[in-house]
């Protein structure tokens, strides 16, 4: 891995923390925010000098912004901006308020706008050829009728990637996303493998016929910052299992 200065939002837990995890172990130095202080806290010191934890609440963008600032001020610059913060809220069309739509949004979409601006200027200033990733999901695609704002907010990062990729080539800047599937998080093990009905139903649909593990998303992220991915920029790279590319379900043995 060539990015050893690394801002990560919301690395205190799942897939975030894997990130940090991952990072860590190849050397780089990280800042990364989270909500969770206490989570954030414990992460930061059991993995030592090399990281730093501020706590921001992406749902803020002048919290987004001041974060970003200061990592980059901290760090000494940012070679990899990972855009990971995201939440879901369970409601339809039908009774999604407009405080659930606006949060959804800032904190899945328009953190990750501030936050790559704020990155994108720095590297360009500075003349570094960084990397820029961002957490999508197959839900920016395909779709499940109850996580309305949460759908709308991954196909908007996704063409958010796009279009930073194509606007951003010309001064050596990669950005690209990952679309993860179902993803063994502690969020997932406790509100969608709620029983073994409810694992069937995803199972059902991953021709692969298990869930994913955080550090298989972190090894992405790490792909996506190195050398080895210098000519990658534009794309969403989907850890879903087969999920993008079913269209049917298969059996799952009991």
């Amino acid at each position: 891995m060539t990015a050893q200065r690394i801002i990560v939002t919301a690395g205190a837990n799942g897939i975030g923390r894997a990130i940090v995890e991952r990072f860590v172990g190849e050397g780089a130095r990280i800042v990364f925010c989270d909500i969770d202080e206490a989570a954030g806290n414990a992460l930061a010191e059991r993995l030592g000098e090399r990281v730093v934890f501020r706590v921001a609440d992406c749902s803020d963008m002048a919290a987004v912004r001041t974060f970003v600032a200061s990592a980059i001020a901290t760090l000494g610059g940012v070679d990899t901006l990972i855009n990971n913060a995201g939440i879901a809220i369970s409601k339809t069309i039908l009774d999604l308020t407009d405080d659930e739509f606006d949060r959804t949004m800032a904190v899945n979409l328009k953190a990750a706008f501030a936050a790559t601006q704020l990155c994108a200027r720095h590297m360009i200033a500075a003349g570094i050829k960084g990397s820029i990733v961002n957490m999508s999901s197959v839900n920016a695609e395909l779709t499940i009728p109850h996580i309305l704002a949460y759908n709308l907010s991954k196909g908007g990062l996704n063409q958010l990637t796009r279009n930073t990729a194509v606007a951003l080539a010309e001064h050596g800047i990669r950005v690209n996303a990952i679309g993860p599937g179902t993803i063994l998080t502690d969020l997932v093990r406790t509100s969608i493998y709620t029983s073994d009905e409810a694992r069937r139903s995803v199972m059902s649909r991953t021709p692969l016929r298990r869930a994913g593990e955080p550090a298989e998303i972190a090894s992405i992220a790490s792909f996506l910052a190195s050398e080895a991915a210098s000519y990658v920029t534009g794309q969403i790279i989907y850890a879903d299992g087969g999920r993008m590319a079913l269209n049917y379900t298969v059996p799952v043995e009991d």
